[in-house]
Formats: structure tokens, sequence, C-alpha cells
């Protein structure tokens, strides 16, 4: 009896200490070790990839943003303010009544295939208004020079870049909303135009926050 209740006291003496240094190790030693490393070896990308502009975070460089107008009265989708540079549409999030372009709870696609008349429905509408917006004085946008990533939604829906051509199609509307040169928002883009990374991996791109974010430290200072 007495040996029984030593061994189960044992046991649990045992048990309490595996526990504790458990705890110990994977709950605390663990979680601080990595944490110190990330922060000391990969700051900016443990932090969330934070863009920062007049001193203040203003998003991630890994989530897209919309730059849209306030709504208007009986507006269920805000328009786009055109004297920024616009995102890939987010059709996937627009679809749900709570979280809806860019809202930050959830991400997704639209899930509609390839020959769905609802998806050429909205392709066809986005392609209509890049040209429309697009097609200033002195540039006229033809429909054939409207990029896929223009008309449509990434995987998540918070793609955060678009491509170099989808932001050349822009330069000329941006320039004359900002009352900009063209060049200067040309040089704008390629300066902000990132290649394939590793040289074959992806295609080259452009981050719209960050984009925008220089655009507006040059029309701050014109």
């Amino acid at each position: 009896m007495n040996n029984s209740v030593t061994n189960t006291a044992r046991l649990l003496g045992a048990g309490l200490r595996a526990l504790l240094v458990l705890t110990l190790v994977t709950g605390v030693i663990y979680p601080l070790a990595v944490t110190g490393i990330a922060q000391a070896l990969f700051r900016d990308k443990a932090n969330g990839s934070e863009i920062k502009a007049d001193g203040k975070v203003v998003g991630s460089s890994l989530i897209g943003q919309s730059y849209d107008l306030p709504l208007k009265k009986g507006q269920e989708t805000p328009d786009p303010d055109l004297k920024w540079f616009q995102g890939r549409p987010a059709n996937g999030l627009g679809a749900n009544g709570i979280n809806t372009r860019y809202k930050l709870i959830l991400s997704g696609a639209t899930n509609l295939a390839a020959d769905s008349g609802d998806l050429l429905k909205q392709v066809e509408d986005a392609k209509a208004a890049v040209v429309k917006d697009n097609s200033v004085p002195g540039c006229t946008v033809n429909p054939s020079q409207v990029p896929a990533d223009a008309v449509t939604s990434s995987g998540s829906g918070l793609d955060p870049a678009i491509s170099p051509a989808y932001a050349g199609l822009q330069v000329h509307r941006v320039a004359a909303k900002n009352g900009l040169p063209v060049a200067q928002v040309e040089k704008l883009v390629e300066d902000h135009t990132d290649g394939r990374t590793l040289g074959f991996i992806g295609e080259p791109r452009v981050n719209v926050l960050e984009l925008n974010t220089a655009l507006k430290g040059l029309v701050a200072h014109k």
C-alpha cells in the first residue's frame, strides 16, 4: 500500500517536473529565442513588412489597399480616387456583405470558372472602366492595351502589386490628376518596379502602396 502511494507520488512529481520544464522550454525560452532572432535578423518582415510615411505606418507591403472616394448616397461600391494608382480588382472580397474590398478579416477569390458568365461580365465591365478612367487628353487607352491584372482579382483578393504594364497604363491619368509631368511619373513607376525574385521566379511587379506613398511625397514637393 505504502509502496503504491509512494510510486504514485513519484510519478506525479516526475510528471509535474516534466510539465514545468516543457512549459518553460516551449512556452517561454523557444518563443523568446525565435522572437529575438527574428528581430535581430529579419526585423522588417517580423514586424509585418510595414510601410511608413511621415513617420507613421500606412500599411504593409504584403497587403493591397483600396484608393477610393467616399461613398455617395445610394452607392454600394465607391468610385476610385483617380489621383492615385489603382490596384487589382478585389471581386472575391466584394461578394460578401460583411468584409468588402480589402477588409482584413478574411481573404478569398471569386471561385468563378473561366467560362462563367458572371466572370466574363466582371472582366468586361472592369476593362471598360479602365479604358474610360485612364483615357485623358492627349492619351487614349485602347482596350487591347489593358493587361489581365487590371481586370481580374488575385487568388486572395489582397494582391499588393500590379504589373509594370498596368502601372504604365495609369501614368498619364495620374500625371494629369496631380499636375505632374508625365516623364516624372514614368520615372516614379520605373524606380518602384521590382524584377523577378532571384532573377527567374515570378514576374516583374510594382507595389501599389509603395508607389502611391512615393507619389504623395512627389506631389507635396512639386
